[in-house]
């Protein structure tokens, strides 16, 4: 009788501590609702593109570097759409920049006369803006990457903040909303590039080229591979 009892028992426990010990799949689960959405928004996907990596496996900048990328991001930018080499020297007195840039951006910024091709490049660089004000807590949320960013609004925040205003203000989300947000526009990527395969439009009204800039600035902002600004890679 004994025996029978503590079997019983035995079967009723060890369920519990199976479930208890059981890890969550944070990275499926993630997937998933990314997956969610973007079936509710009619944007193609498909289930065996992998996961990002789980919030114990991710890079966690510090607020310094992302508000330092903000401000490197923003010059950069504003030489590539004006062209105006020496405003770009005066942005980087003002905002105390000089040693926020990447190898690649310092080349840009000491080139007096760069290419078409390079300031088209750099300025596409306010949509990582829009990310890293996003990351920090500037800006409420991220929307859809389906429309270029307010960049009036970019260079108004700059201009009043600077950048001790920017590291007084910013507050670097949670890792979780960042790997959301890295979960979600990798899967908007992928539906842009598999659409541009297939000589067709991006589905669902999306902006290739502000999906890829966003897609590459939060691979950054989780670490993606460990890679430097310069060398990130925005894998489909």
């Amino acid at each position: 009788m004994m025996k029978r009892l503590f079997s019983a028992l035995l079967a009723l426990i060890l369920p519990v501590q199976a479930a208890v010990s059981q890890p969550v799949d944070e990275a499926g689960a993630r997937k998933g609702r990314s997956i969610a959405q973007l079936q509710s928004e009619g944007v193609p996907t498909i289930d065996h593109l992998p996961t990002v990596e789980p919030e114990s496996e991710s890079t966690r900048r510090n607020t310094k570097a992302v508000v330092q990328r903000t401000i490197a991001l923003a010059i950069v930018a504003v030489k590539g759409e004006t062209g105006d080499h020496a405003m770009g020297q005066a942005l980087i007195r003002q905002f105390d920049a000089a040693s926020f840039f990447t190898p690649k951006e310092q080349a840009f910024m000491d080139d007096p006369n760069p290419s078409d091709q390079d300031r088209a490049n750099f300025a596409w660089r306010y949509e990582g803006v829009h990310v890293m004000l996003w990351a920090i807590g500037i800006s409420p949320q991220l929307e859809r990457p389906d429309h270029i960013c307010d960049v009036p609004f970019i260079a108004k925040t700059l201009r009043e903040l600077g950048t001790d205003g920017l590291m007084r203000r910013a507050k670097l989300r949670p890792q979780k909303e960042l790997l959301d947000a890295a979960d979600l526009i990798y899967r908007y990527d992928w539906a842009a590039v598999n659409a541009r395969l297939k000589g067709e439009e991006p589905p669902g009204g999306l902006d290739k080229g502000v999906v890829y800039e966003w897609h590459y600035a939060l691979n950054w902002l989780i670490g993606y591979m460990d890679q430097d600004w310069d060398d990130i890679s925005t894998d489909t």
